[in-house]
């Protein structure tokens, strides 16, 4: 078992960068989550970088596996790792089970600020700018203003807004 710390972690990810090798991160990632026993980064944060990886390299079925597991876990992520769950499904062209995913999260209600952006970000992605626009909308008025997240999530629906063709509202007008 062992004690995890976010320097840990940025080696990692630094050496992975250089490398730009996505698999051995994403394994080396895994293999630290199966040995968490403590740390400063809950283990369902490691699984999520690790799906992330996983993702990244191409291997989307490995990284529904680790958003999964970080949903058993229950540690804090950052954001609900059924939010990665969905925008893994979409990946894997089953848009209808991600929709219940996405839909499941809005129904328990209570979703933080990164979890409403990332839905956000996934529908724009897979083409769903309304859907995207409502959940960028929730999450930038659901926010505090010192939220570390607010300028993205505000970003990203002026974005989506300009796409739609929308006109500027007082929301958007927060974008610095």
């Amino acid at each position: 078992m062992a004690h995890v710390t976010r320097e840990h972690l940025d080696r990692l990810l630094e050496q992975a960068l250089l490398a730009d090798d996505h698999d051995s991160l994403a394994s080396r990632l895994y293999d630290v989550a199966l040995d968490y026993s403590s740390g400063d980064v809950s283990r369902a944060s490691i699984l999520v970088l690790a799906a992330e990886e996983w993702r990244a390299a191409g291997q989307p079925a490995r990284a529904m596996e680790c958003f999964q597991r970080a949903v058993e876990d229950g540690g804090d992520a950052g954001f609900d790792a059924r939010a990665g769950i969905a925008d893994t499904l979409f990946e894997l062209d089953r848009p209808d089970e991600a929709r219940e995913v996405i839909e499941t999260i809005r129904a328990e209600g209570n979703v933080s600020t990164a979890t409403a952006h990332t839905i956000a970000e996934t529908l724009v992605a897979y083409g769903d700018l309304q859907g995207g626009l409502e959940w960028a909308t929730q999450a930038a008025l659901g926010c505090d203003e010192n939220d570390p997240e607010q300028v993205a999530v505000l970003r990203t629906r002026y974005r989506i807004r300009v796409d739609l063709g929308l006109p500027e509202d007082e929301l958007d007008e927060l974008v610095s």
